[in-house]
């Protein structure tokens, strides 16, 4: 069976007309699975498959057939789901080889969310140990990494590298995955894919072990646009287990998604676009002297040529001090402590305190747990970091200036490179690079400010490795995003599957 690039449409279109089964479709994944990231290239993306989902698909063929109806609208789509997601009767480790005995007995509310619509799902994938580290090392199997599909050897970022890698190696059609700091748009800019961060409060986090509670967020991945607002239609909502939630409840009284669909307007997209005044953000372009970040900077410019082509007024702005107020307004350090250990403290057959899991001083042969390390062994009380405080009210001001921005200059949208370099080798996260320069990621605007973004592919560097463009909006903007991302795609056509 030919399952390459399929979406949404295609695969309940084939339901339809009799040409695809459920069951076949997620025979045939697990077929490729098996094939790709168990063995040839190896791409290491997925931690555990279910032995339900046959069975569960089989059930969906016949409620099809005796009904002629489907179950939601996600039916009979076969997903990923990170493993930072409670997956009922799947392992869940959250990145750890100190949980191996959590098996959950019940989804997080998004899961469950998602099983309700139809969807199928395969198995869990791969992630950095307790979502804190920028590279794909996965605590869970030993520190192993997840390659690159576009070339092999190179990283595909963290933490949810293997939900976007093994969307971009067609071993699902949609993936589950969460953003604290990046963690989904910088592996959707690194696997060729489409990544959406929306605004906390819109996706329930019950079930999702926390990073900075207040700064998580569930959400989709896929190989185009219209998938990725499908899947977002079928997470947003209310729930009673997350009150930030309440969020969502309102926005739906205000008649948010227009047209009751984030994908309602996509068929758009290329008109908004090109009626579109954007702002593009210079000061994180990386510099041209380095030829990493030039790399990056050619194929993006090359995109803002072309979206210029369309009629797209696109003009340079800057946030002042914007790369101090990114540094002083992060609270890792003083925050993912007390969050992790709440949420570890409902799972007593798990330690109950991250710091007993993580080593104090950062390994030798592991500088990439630089954060890990610092995170776990921060206060227990994030009110006993003196700078706590402080750093709160940096990124409330950062949050007012890139608003302020963005409405004095009437902007639809700020653009920027995702990361400000290419994938890097698997072997530099064990080199010096980044041990002192810092991981030059552009994804902290958007988690900072709590603003919503999206990562679009634009293009691949010479050397052959994808590069992608951030969008970011305004408070709960996630439609207008995905329209103007839709008409990114449609005029650039960057998508490619890989080789294999």
């Amino acid at each position: 069976m030919e399952i390459h690039e399929l979406t949404i449409p295609l695969v309940q279109e084939g339901y339809r007309n009799g040409r695809l089964t459920a069951a076949g479709l997620t025979a045939a994944y697990f077929d490729r699975i098996k094939a790709f990231d168990q063995h040839g290239p190896r791409i290491n993306s997925v931690m555990a498959l279910s032995d339900s989902a046959i069975a569960e698909a089989e059930a969906l063929d016949k409620f099809f057939r005796e009904t002629g109806q489907f179950k939601g609208k996600l039916h009979g789509i076969p997903i990923l789901v990170k493993d930072q997601a409670d997956t009922k009767g799947l392992r869940t480790q959250y990145g750890s080889g100190a949980t191996s005995n959590n098996i959950p007995d019940k989804d997080a509310t998004v899961v469950h969310k998602l099983k309700e619509a139809g969807a199928i799902v395969l198995g869990k994938t791969s992630m950095s140990e307790w979502a804190a580290c920028w590279f794909s090392t996965n605590g869970a199997n030993g520190y192993q990494f997840t390659q690159n599909p576009y070339k092999s050897g190179h990283d595909v970022g963290a933490s949810s590298g293997g939900s976007a890698a093994a969307i971009a190696s067609n071993f699902a059609v949609v993936a589950l995955a969460e953003d604290t700091g990046g963690s989904i748009r910088l592996p959707a800019s690194y696997c060729n894919v489409v990544g959406i961060r929306v605004t906390p409060g819109l996706v329930s986090r019950a079930g999702f072990c926390p990073l900075i509670k207040s700064q998580d967020t569930p959400g989709p991945l896929a190989r185009n646009v219209v998938d990725c607002a499908l899947m977002l239609d079928c997470m947003v909502g209310f729930d009673p287990q997350d009150d930030a939630t309440g969020l969502a409840a309102s926005i739906s009284a205000l008649g948010i998604p227009r047209g009751g669909s984030y994908a309602s307007g996509l068929g758009e997209g290329g008109k908004k676009l090109a009626a579109a005044r954007i702002g593009v953000l210079r000061e994180l372009f990386g510099p041209d002297s380095d030829e990493h970040c030039h790399a990056v900077n050619k194929v993006v410019n090359s995109a803002l040529d072309k979206i210029r082509s369309t009629g797209t007024e696109c003009i340079d702005v800057n946030i002042e001090s914007l790369n101090d107020d990114l540094t002083y307004g992060q609270i890792y350090f003083q925050q993912s402590r007390h969050d992790i250990n709440s949420f570890l403290a409902t799972k007593p057959h798990l330690p109950q305190d991250i710091a007993d899991m993580v080593p104090r001083i950062v390994p030798e042969d592991k500088p990439f747990h630089d954060i890990l390390c610092g995170l776990a062994h921060g206060p227990k009380d994030p009110k006993e970091d003196p700078t706590y405080l402080d750093r709160l009210a940096r990124r409330e001001g950062l949050k007012r200036k890139t608003a302020c921005l963005i409405a004095a200059h009437q902007l639809d949208a700020l653009v920027f490179p995702d990361v400000k370099i290419p994938p890097p080798a698997i072997a530099e996260a064990t080199s010096d690079r980044f041990r002192k320069t810092g991981y030059p990621t552009n994804t902290l605007l958007s988690s900072t400010t709590r603003l919503p973004a999206m990562s679009i592919p634009v293009g691949f560097t010479d050397e052959g490795l994808p590069v992608g463009l951030e969008i970011l909006g305004l408070e709960f903007q996630e439609q207008k995003l995905l329209e103007l991302g839709s008409g990114v795609e449609s005029l650039l056509g960057a998508r490619r599957k890989p080789n294999f």
